[in-house]
């Protein structure tokens, strides 16, 4: 996992026990003709053993997800993609995290790096406005602006990688009512404010639900999470 950077990872559990052996069988097949995709075991205490595994980028995350279904049947659980941080603790050591269950505790750390991308937006100008305020949402900011022709025009940003890989694209596509495209580029590790948020149900953290977020974000990301759990679970459980 240390040598492939920036990668996307993801946890796939099978939906029951007997689907281990498939699910490991479907990725090593998957895994001899597709040199960037990379997995290990994992175990989560709510779903059980699965595996970690690592992708190019979210795109190539769905494509091994939809392949699992339909060459191989497996019916899996995916949690939510997330990448990977420098931690530099107090005592010298870097170590690299890219699952919140191996996030240090505060008292031991003096700084962390997440990984920025350069990302280049061709949009038609009547969009440029709301695709800055997308960026500066996602705690990025324009670099340049390029005109193409009279209608349209390139936007570099630089973005925190995590604030992409859930529906950046998605969003771009909804600004510019399909007509905008994306494209990125990886340019390094920066310094930022990251924490480990965790969801408590009956008191109890569900590692499940544990994710690194920006210090800025982790309310409002709690609250929406918290939200959905409430309108999800019934109260009797």
């Amino acid at each position: 996992f240390k040598d492939i950077q920036p990668m996307v990872f993801n946890s796939f559990y099978p939906i029951n026990i007997a689907s281990f052996d498939i699910l490991k069988d479907a990725l090593e097949k998957l895994r001899l003709n597709d040199a960037s995709f990379i997995f290990e075991p994992d175990s989560s205490i709510l779903l059980g053993y699965g595996f970690r595994c690592g992708f190019l980028g979210l795109l190539h995350s769905e494509i091994i997800q939809e392949r699992l279904e339909r060459e191989f049947n497996v019916g899996i659980i995916a949690t939510a993609p997330s990448v990977v941080y420098q931690v530099f603790k107090t005592n010298g050591d870097i170590i690299t995290v890219d699952n919140p269950m191996h996030f240090p505790n505060q008292a031991e750390i003096a700084s962390i790096d997440e990984p920025f991308i350069k990302a280049f937006v061709i949009c038609p100008n009547d969009s440029i406005g709301a695709l800055m305020q997308l960026a500066q949402d996602r705690r990025g900011a324009c670099t340049r602006t390029e005109t193409l022709d009279k209608n349209r025009v390139i936007l570099t940003f630089e973005l925190p990688l995590n604030e992409v890989i859930i529906d950046f694209h998605d969003m771009i596509k909804s600004i510019t009512k399909g007509y905008g495209s994306m494209d990125y580029e990886y340019i390094g590790y920066r310094p930022s404010d990251i924490v480990k948020l965790d969801i408590l149900l009956n008191g109890e953290p569900v590692d499940a639900f544990s994710f690194l977020v920006h210090r800025l974000r982790a309310e409002a990301a709690g609250r929406k999470i918290a939200l959905k759990l409430k309108m999800l679970i019934p109260r009797h459980l």
